[in-house]
């Protein structure tokens, strides 16, 4: 449930009597944490759906996630960017990371169990390898990476149950979920070509863009959604920590790691998230489970992670 692409700033040189801080937690922990509230966020969506529409889960979301980071910047003393343009450019990447991809998977979850959701996420590394080879220049097309896709898409097709004709699979909820998938990486690419490099803190920036998202389903909700006349505790519940723990949070935890082990150690949570939403799926909503759905999750993952691995480079002779 990746908010935006991380990037690691560019730290000012530390003077002679400055002492690395060591987080109190050890980066396994946060890593195993940050894998657990992702996964369950699927989860905690379907529940917020049983009391509130689509829209109005998303907005609390939001609006909850958008808290958390603005108490994380009051503390750090962080400023908001300036300038008009970086302000367009965080518009369109709310509308990318988070409004568009949050709402999607919100009514996807209207009719398609949280499990499939959540295997759904992971096909985003295989969009973002796609596109980002015709996108970005640097990324060129390889052997690996062609094989990688590949095998990602066809354990899609295992997950969908392509040979019996997608019997029993609501296509509108699994298209919405593959589209909130795609989302991100088209995002991303969009971050990397306008917001890279532009001096503002990470904090700073998906602070900013989180409060953009905010307001966006603030205008959205009233529209399609109105207000809800009942606030049903359990649902809310779920929002709240939807919010606070799965987008406020987990985006601080995300980028800690970013910064301690680096972008592609941090990534690897994405090939924890669908296991741990299928076994929340299974476990505590009781949605069923048949055996194309973790085979073909597997085939997935293997392919996520074979388009992100590199190959050795060959010794040189002598």
């Amino acid at each position: 449930m990746s908010t935006a692409a991380p990037t690691r700033a560019t730290p000012s040189a530390p003077t002679p009597t400055t002492v690395p801080r060591r987080p109190a937690l050890d980066w396994r922990i946060r890593f195993a944490a940050l894998s657990l509230i992702w996964g369950f966020s699927f989860l905690l969506i379907k529940v917020g759906t049983d009391g509130y529409a689509p829209f109005q889960v998303t907005f609390g979301r939001l609006l909850f996630g958008t808290l958390v980071l603005a108490v994380a910047m009051a503390v750090k003393r962080e400023r908001l960017p300036r300038g008009r343009r970086t302000w367009l450019h965080l518009t369109v990447a709310a509308l990318l990371l988070n409004a568009a991809p949050f709402s999607l998977f919100a009514y996807s979850e209207l009719t398609i169990p949280s499990t499939l959701a959540g295997i759904c996420n992971a096909t985003s590394p295989l969009w973002g390898m796609a596109l980002s080879m015709v996108a970005l220049s640097e990324d060129r097309p390889t052997r690996r990476r062609v094989a990688g896709l590949g095998l990602g898409f066809l354990g899609v097709l295992t997950v969908l149950g392509a040979w019996q004709g997608f019997h029993g699979l609501d296509v509108t909820g699994t298209a919405m979920a593959l589209l909130a998938s795609l989302c991100y990486p088209v995002g991303w690419i969009y971050v990397r070509r306008t917001l890279a490099g532009s001096g503002h803190s990470n904090l700073s920036l998906i602070g900013s863009q989180l409060g953009v998202a905010t307001l966006q389903l603030a205008l959205v909700t009233p529209l399609f959604a109105g207000f809800p006349s009942v606030f049903r505790l359990v649902p809310l519940l779920a929002v709240a920590a939807l919010g606070a723990l799965g987008t406020g949070l987990a985006v601080l935890v995300q980028y800690g790691l970013v910064n301690e082990v680096g972008p592609t150690t941090a990534q690897m949570v994405t090939y924890f998230i669908p296991v741990i939403a299928t076994a929340a799926g299974v476990a505590v909503l009781g949605e069923s489970l048949s055996w194309n759905t973790p085979v073909g999750a597997a085939v997935v993952l293997a392919g996520a992670a074979l388009t992100q691995s590199r190959a050795r480079a060959k010794p040189k002779a002598q």
